[in-house]
């Protein structure tokens, strides 16, 4: 199924490209996810939320996480759930995944792989959760099937109102005079999965602050290589990100049952 909802987002993420002759200079990929960024291993506790909350009234005992990286979805909702699987493309991150489970003392399962192409090979769950991944999918129609067919009874979605990269859009304009787009918005999103026949519930919150997990000399280097900048300019990016006032960021939960 298409429409104009799933065209949409499909054009909007289309703009988020960076200029070919921008990605030529880069000495490697800018389409990172370090895992150290998705480590929940030291924190104490994980901030609650309304994905959390959302995620933990419709639960059983097994819970589903694609793209689930270190497992911050999974885990907030550990217990009540007492059984865990993990769904992602990066083997580090399902080594922590695993290692989280095992410290938490439940059973996990973990599946590498693409969503939906590994979805055949994925068990169902009480609740399938997905949080901050839906801006990577330009093909949300079938993503968003797999997600609700994996579940019995809840699907969580989490993403930014608007698209993550926009936080980078004065770094864009800084050092390389590009005018970065605005859309897709989490209300896109919504109306796609509305236009799917599911009851979406939405709710918007302030994600909770927590300290960073990494130094400042590996928030450069992440950085810089988003930027497609070589490391010569390390010392440039360091200055502009302590020049950046902190940027509020307004998250949004949607949910829908089966």
């Amino acid at each position: 199924m298409s429409g104009p909802a799933f065209e949409h987002w499909r054009s909007s993420l289309e703009a988020w490209r960076i200029p070919e002759v921008i990605l030529a200079q880069a000495a490697e990929s800018p389409w990172i996810h370090p895992v150290e960024l998705f480590d929940v291993s030291a924190l104490d506790s994980i901030p609650d939320s309304p994905s959390h909350q959302a995620a933990r009234a419709a639960l059983g005992h097994s819970l589903l996480d694609v793209g689930c990286g270190g497992g911050r979805a999974a885990f907030a909702c550990v217990p009540p759930a007492t059984h865990v699987i993990g769904v992602d493309h990066q083997p580090e991150m399902l080594e922590r995944f695993r290692a989280m489970a095992d410290r938490r003392a439940v059973t996990s399962e973990t599946i590498l792989g693409d969503w939906p192409a590994v979805s055949p090979q994925t068990p169902l769950a009480d609740v399938v959760t997905c949080h901050h991944v839906f801006y990577n999918v330009a093909e949300l129609a079938p993503f968003v099937r797999a997600l609700s067919a994996h579940a019995r009874n809840r699907v969580v979605v989490e993403l930014p109102m608007h698209h993550p990269l926009s936080d980078l859009s004065p770094w864009w304009q800084h050092f390389w005079q590009l005018e970065r787009p605005t859309g897709p918005s989490a209300l896109d999103a919504a109306e796609c999965v509305r236009s799917l026949g599911f009851d979406v519930q939405m709710q918007t919150h302030e994600p909770s602050a927590t300290p960073s997990v990494v130094d400042e000399d590996t928030l450069v280097r992440f950085m810089r290589i988003r930027l497609c900048l070589p490391p010569s300019r390390d010392h440039e990016v360091r200055e502009f990100m302590r020049s950046m006032e902190p940027r509020s960021r307004t998250n949004v939960t949607l949910y829908w049952d089966l």
